[in-house]
């Protein structure tokens, strides 16, 4: 694996994967609160989100201008396939490392 998640990162790809076509900031942000109960910047959220589509693990695209945002549209972001499989990855590795610790789920993601 080149490149290594690191646990904010992990945290929003499966957000990413969770939200589908409604992963923009606020959303993701929500997300990761109501699963975590972990607070996180925005600006934290948008440099992971950077530093993810750097890695070529997540793409964003513009939607519509809206009113309720003062003509300013929404920019959404997607996991790729290979921003999957790094999660995945690192899933499995967490996993391998957790594995085996007493009282730790026995059962490999995926």
């Amino acid at each position: 694996m080149a490149n290594y998640l690191g646990e904010f990162e992990i945290i929003v790809l499966a957000a990413l994967v969770r939200l589908g076509d409604d992963a923009y900031g606020v959303s993701i942000n929500d997300e990761i609160e109501s699963r975590t109960g972990r607070t996180s910047s925005v600006g934290a959220l948008y440099t992971t989100l950077s530093r993810l589509s750097a890695k070529g693990y997540v793409r964003s695209r513009l939607g519509e201008a809206t009113p309720q945002r003062g003509g300013r549209a929404k920019k959404y972001f997607e996991i790729t396939s290979e921003g999957l499989a790094s999660l995945e990855q690192s899933a499995r590795v967490l996993h391998g490392m957790l594995g085996g610790i007493a009282g730790w789920p026995q059962k490999a993601p995926g």
